[in-house]
């Protein structure tokens, strides 16, 4: 029954794991970047599709034609770099520099906006500042996890727990 048991939380954290992974290790898209904790720098003659980044700030020099996102970093547009899609930063500043181009939407979660007046951003720009909005972000879904593990462990606990037979 032990056995049966550490078999199903195996198969399920090793699930878990491939689904989370499936997106960056079956992406058919190359010209994607996606990085976690290693800052990203997009070059003066570069284009890419798609900028992520986990824990870690983007720095553009090119054009990106999708959509830049940063949780937990900053996010640096410099002089005549273009973005097709949205820049959105969740816990870090966003900083347009000279002639900067966003056709999308600009949106700072928990940080600022630090915007040069020829900068160009053709969607809404929001800024929600302030740490309410980290913890709300950030916080929250890690708080979910939590329960959800200590719920994985309280079943486990039921589930190997002696039975002891009642007698009358």
């Amino acid at each position: 029954m032990r056995s049966r048991v550490i078999l199903i939380v195996q198969f399920t954290l090793t699930l878990s794991l491939l689904a989370m992974l499936s997106n960056v290790a079956f992406g058919d898209d190359t010209h994607e970047r996606t990085q976690v904790g290693r800052n990203i720098t997009v070059g003066p003659n570069e284009e890419v599709s798609e900028v992520t980044c986990f824990g870690c700030s983007i720095r553009i020099r090119g054009h990106v034609d999708g959509d830049v996102t940063t949780f937990g970093g900053s996010v640096l547009l410099e002089e005549n770099a273009e973005v097709g899609g949205d820049v959105t930063s969740f816990g870090g500043s966003v900083r347009l520099d000279g002639a900067v181009k966003v056709d999308g939407d600009l949106s700072v979660f928990g940080g600022r906006i630090h915007r040069d007046s020829a900068s160009t951003v053709s969607g809404d720009v929001s800024n929600f500042g302030g740490g309410f909005w980290v913890v709300l972000i950030f916080g929250l879904p890690l708080a979910m996890l939590g329960a959800f593990i200590a719920l994985v462990v309280w079943l486990i606990r039921v589930v190997m727990r002696p039975r002891v037979p009642l007698t009358a």
